[in-house]
């Protein structure tokens, strides 16, 4: 008989320790919130667009009605449509620790069902959710007991300033490509990235090279010994952010790092309807061509994103901050009932 899983006692007492620093880092997140004056939300889950982003992921299901009339629905990837319905609402300051579900996603740092915490502030710039990001990275490595985020033999100190990078500093630093000259020139950028040990297919968009480059040469630097917020998104990989005031070939968006992982993505919300649901449109447009599948967009969504204030907002994984933050190896070992991914049969 196979004793293995995580509800084997062996099992789950190697992995209680670091349970329990995920249940008082979020206590002690909470706290931070309610102390900056947000309200905490609990966004449904079960929604009629899981999001539009090409190349994440949804589970679809079926509603059945009393009479026996079917219409489909999807888990929703993370709470942001119904957070920003509720910015449009009239809230200022909402959090959510919102369980959120993507296919296809498995591995150290990826779960199927994960948990999202997400935050909005209106009339806030970007400065200031990236302000929050630090705060909270702080009071997680305070509340685990290590002080230090760490990660498979790297450490980062969130005490520190944190490094900021643009993403064409970051291509030159890290992969000696010039970004900025190839965000219009696929072939030159596709070259580029042969040339710096990057394979790519020969039928490669743009978005899988710059995405390729990202994560083989430029994420396993970022966040060593300091966070790291990883800033300035080409246009074209920040379909719900505002286009730079200074330069609309780039976005207000940033992603924040430590030891090499991701935590964060936030950005100063785009709340022009027509551009963001042509974006919307132009992201399935892709999913189609690519995946054989569509998302519906939500038009309620649309209609609140053209009264919503102004706003800035983050969505952070919570399980993978808690990971770094107790020292845990993998995600999993802060999932208190980790999903059992099945595997086909050896054949």
């Amino acid at each position: 008989m196979d004793v293995s899983g995580w509800w084997n006692p062996e099992v789950h007492a190697r992995r209680r320790g670091h349970l329990l620093a995920r249940g008082r880092v979020k206590t002690a997140l909470r706290r931070w919130f309610d102390g900056e004056g947000f309200v905490e939300t609990e966004c449904g889950a079960l929604v009629v667009s899981p999001g539009n982003e090409a190349h994440l992921h949804a589970f679809e299901t079926q509603f059945v009605a009393e009479n026996g009339q079917t219409r489909s629905f999807y888990l929703h990837t993370s709470p942001e449509f119904a957070m920003k319905k509720l910015l449009a609402a009239g809230e200022p300051r909402i959090f959510d620790f919102a369980r959120a579900y993507r296919n296809r996603e498995t591995g150290d740092r990826h779960a199927p069902e994960f948990t999202m915490l997400e935050w909005y502030r209106a009339g806030a710039e970007m400065a200031d959710v990236m302000g929050d990001c630090v705060s909270l990275a702080r009071i997680a490595a305070e509340a685990a007991g290590k002080g230090q985020l760490v990660w498979k033999g790297h450490s980062c100190d969130p005490g520190l300033e944190p490094e900021t990078l643009t993403l064409v500093d970051a291509f030159e630093r890290y992969a000696r490509i010039d970004l900025a000259r190839h965000l219009e020139d696929i072939e030159g950028f596709h070259a580029a990235a042969l040339a710096a040990g990057v394979g790519i297919s020969a039928g490669a968009s743009w978005t899988d090279i710059f995405s390729a480059v990202l994560v083989t040469k430029i994420e396993p630097h970022l966040g060593m010994e300091r966070l790291t917020f990883l800033c300035r998104y080409p246009i074209s990989e920040a379909a719900l952010s505002r286009p730079a005031p200074d330069d609309p070939r780039f976005a207000e968006r940033f992603e924040m790092y430590a030891c090499g992982v991701e935590l964060a993505n936030g950005y100063r919300e785009l709340t022009d309807a027509v551009l963001l649901e042509a974006r919307q449109r132009a992201e399935m447009h892709i999913k189609e061509a690519v995946y054989g599948e569509r998302y519906p967009l939500d038009p309620d969504f649309i209609d609140a994103v053209a009264v919503m204030p102004e706003a800035s907002g983050v969505a952070l994984g919570f399980d993978r901050l808690a990971m770094l933050a107790s020292g845990a190896p993998s995600i999993s070992d802060v999932l208190w009932t980790p999903p059992v991914i099945l595997e086909e049969p050896a054949s």
